[in-house]
């Protein structure tokens, strides 16, 4: 914060002032879509979040969307080229903060969203229902992976020296949510937990299950449920950050 002094002219005189005014920009919030998700999933939780003044930026990975033809045959390497770009695109924003950005993935997404933390700074990182991948997948086609051999690793216990999303949220230095959905049949509870145990450098980790949700969040209550936790999260860091300063 710095100070700016200014002269008020008022019925044929001046009086003194001074504005308040942030030395920096504003959040930088970047949306990560699941696989087979959208951009349309995340269009209204960013608008409440740019509500807190902030600057969000929403896309469709390769492979989905306009580009649902590559589906099969895209890489999770790939992907992460397209998040990386995305970052970018939203931290060259004239009004954005490089110092204050915030990554919000759901699942596949939010897999690559650790894993982005590792190549650009991020403050802020919210994982609804991690999934998580081995790392001899990172280059094979996303939409071939066998779908009962991810679901053996995703039931077995593995470290920050065993998948690259685990190193990268053990080097973590922000502010995490976890978030993770009670009847989930595709990310169970042992993968969330060893997400949530990999955070060792964390400033802090908030983790939170949502009552009877599946993984999709198929029903109106669950979705409301996660935007509630989501925004209120937010809310408390945007501020926190703001008061700080």
């Amino acid at each position: 914060m710095h100070h700016e002094k200014i002269c008020i002219a008022v019925d044929g005189e001046h009086i003194d002032g001074t504005f308040a005014v942030p030395r920096t920009g504003v959040p930088g919030v970047l949306f990560l879509h699941g696989w087979t998700g959208s951009q349309q999933g995340d269009l209204k939780r960013a608008k409440a979040i740019a509500e807190l003044g902030c600057v969000c930026l929403t896309f469709d990975l390769r492979g989905h969307a306009a580009t649902e033809a590559m589906r099969m045959s895209v890489t999770p390497r790939q992907n992460l080229h397209d998040a990386v770009a995305a970052y970018d695109a939203l931290a060259g924003h004239p009004l954005v903060d490089r110092k204050s950005m915030a990554v919000i993935g759901s699942s596949y997404g939010a897999y690559l969203a650790t894993i982005l933390s590792s190549f650009r700074p991020v403050r802020w990182l919210s994982l609804r229902v991690p999934a998580l991948y081995r790392d001899e997948h990172w280059a094979l086609a996303k939409g071939q992976l066998d779908r009962l051999d991810l679901t053996t690793y995703r039931n077995s216990q593995v470290g920050p020296d065993d998948n690259r999303a685990l190193a990268a949220c053990s080097r973590f230095e922000g502010d995490v949510l976890a978030i993770e959905s009670e009847h989930d049949d595709l990310v169970p509870h042992t993968t969330v937990a060893n997400y949530v145990a990999a955070f060792r450098n964390a400033r802090s980790l908030t983790y939170r299950v949502i009552e009877g949700a599946d993984h999709a969040l198929s029903e109106k209550e669950f979705r409301e449920a996660y935007s509630t936790l989501l925004l209120g999260w937010f809310r408390e860091m945007v501020l926190g950050a703001r008061g700080s300063s």
